[in-house]
């Protein structure tokens, strides 16, 4: 694969109001890593980013998360290794990814209310919004993922 452009030079002005907002994200919206890892993951293969989950994977597994928790985010919906307040997240984080197809269902946010107070909705929901922007830039421009090692 080869990228198209380098977003970050050829608009620094966009790339800082992103990465702000992933700031925000990471470090000042007081969200569960582990929910972040979550999300950040499933958006990121929904949306075939190459780049983010193999960035997500290798921070999820930095923070402590086992290799099994994060193999199986992929089929999440088959996996008994999620707690309930995941699973909402996961059904929501697709629901809000896929949004054209899912009109973001009753059921899905019913589910998150049963976990999550309104405020850590809408910063969950920020933050799925937030990966989503970083997966339209990395395959819209074709941003290579690092090879660390042959198979």
């Amino acid at each position: 694969m080869t990228a198209r452009l380098d977003y970050i030079k050829t608009a620094p002005d966009a790339f800082e109001a992103v990465r702000q907002l992933e700031q925000y994200v990471s470090t000042e919206s007081g969200l569960d890593h582990r929910l972040i890892h979550l999300l950040k993951l499933r958006a990121s293969q929904i949306n075939g980013c190459a780049y983010c989950v193999d960035m997500h994977t290798k921070e999820a597994r930095k923070d402590g998360l086992s290799e099994q928790w994060i193999a199986l985010v992929s089929v999440w919906h088959e996996a008994s290794i999620f707690e309930p307040r995941e699973r909402a997240l996961l059904g929501w984080t697709e629901a809000l990814t896929n949004i054209s197809s899912s009109g973001a269902s009753d059921q899905d946010y019913d589910a998150m209310r049963a976990h999550f107070s309104e405020q850590e909705i809408v910063k969950l929901s920020v933050a799925i919004g937030t990966i989503n922007i970083w997966n339209r830039l990395a395959v819209g421009f074709r941003t290579p993922h690092p090879i660390d090692a042959a198979a």
